[in-house]
């Protein structure tokens, strides 16, 4: 089983991860979950089963907005439990120009050095559906 170290961990949520979000880079995005992973986002309430699931969800973000942003990252990461967490800023914008910003929070749960699991908690509308 792989496990990763503190900095792995991290890295996977902000560089792996979001750095492809925001690159709308759909392959690059979906290598880092487990074809069963679930994604919840408790604050709407709406689950996201499977990559086909996380497939969907990801194709809607991209398809309804132009430019996509997350940053300003402060992370913790749990070795001994395969967890990370983090705060950070998003930054959307639609063909028309509207903007949406939020300030949310992730926890990701890594199993063998991908995502099992991953709940978002979202300052404002779900952006995700």
């Amino acid at each position: 089983m792989k496990k990763l170290n503190r900095q792995q961990l991290i890295d996977m949520a902000t560089q792996s991860y979001f750095a492809n979000v925001d690159k709308k880079d759909m392959d690059a995005v979906l290598a880092n979950f487990h074809d069963d992973a679930v994604f919840t986002i408790p604050t709407d309430p709406i689950v996201h089963e499977g990559k086909a699931g996380i497939r969907s969800m990801f194709e809607n973000l991209f398809s309804g907005f132009e430019e996509v942003w997350h940053g300003d990252f402060e992370c913790t990461a749990d070795e001994e439990n395969q967890s990370v967490s983090a705060r950070f800023n998003v930054y959307l914008k639609t063909a028309d120009g509207t903007e949406v910003r939020l300030s949310n929070c992730n926890f990701w749960y890594v199993e063998d050095g991908k995502f099992s699991r991953v709940f978002v908690f979202m300052s404002g509308d779900n952006v995700l559906r």
